[in-house]
């Protein structure tokens, strides 16, 4: 995840195209600071700088910025448009990530419209404000074993507080990848972040038979 106020002053495209260069395989524009237009401009930018490396690119929450910048999808969380809409907007194409922080909303999520759920906070974060308590690897697992029983394919990645110390942790609790922004953005080299971030979900997943 890319964001203007987490960049640790790295350009945002070229932060985008150093991480997709090393192993991301999707890249997400979060911005809660910028104006539409401005938002728009860095969108194109940012798609324009990942099409070499066939990285899919989605926005969170602004599903008109993800139209105006023919974005390949959205992240929403429970507060925004509802993913219903958001299908009928963007069409049956489009990526769709939805967050998910209770098991009850696991129960009553639309798995049938969405193509992953981010689940969490797994860990504390300084990237946004936090209104509960990190759910840890026991919640993680019951999430995601809600979420499966109703939609065992349904991708499942872990958010909030995730790096290359504990990234394991996570996939091993249950998640079949991992959601990131300070871990690559605040450091010196992001892509050298990137591929160690890589190399230990793989191997995890190996490990797991994933």
């Amino acid at each position: 995840i890319v964001d203007p106020e987490r960049a640790g002053g790295h350009d945002l495209v070229e932060l985008a195209r150093r991480v997709a260069a090393s192993g991301a395989t999707l890249v997400q524009l979060r911005d809660k600071r910028d104006e539409t237009r401005s938002m728009v401009e860095n969108a194109r930018a940012i798609k324009a700088a990942l099409a070499p490396f066939a990285v899919p690119f989605i926005i969170n929450d602004r599903v008109d910025v993800a139209l105006a910048a023919a974005a390949d999808g959205v992240h929403i969380g429970p507060d925004d448009m509802l993913a219903e809409d958001a299908r009928a907007l963007l069409g049956a194409t489009a990526i769709i990530g939805l967050s998910i922080k209770t098991v009850a909303q696991a129960d009553t999520a639309p798995v049938e419209l969405i193509d992953y759920a981010g689940v969490g906070g797994f860990y504390g974060t300084l990237s946004k404000a936090q209104k509960t308590a990190p759910i840890g690897a026991e919640g993680f697992s019951r999430i995601a074993a809600t979420l499966r029983r109703r939609a065992p394919k349904l991708p499942i990645v872990g958010i909030s507080g995730i790096n290359a110390d504990n990234a394991a942790a996570v996939i091993a609790a249950g998640a079949d990848g991992v959601a990131v922004i300070s871990a690559l953005s605040l450091v010196p080299d992001p892509g050298a972040a990137a591929r160690r971030l890589r190399e230990i979900v793989d191997a995890m997943l190996a490990k797991r038979g994933a």
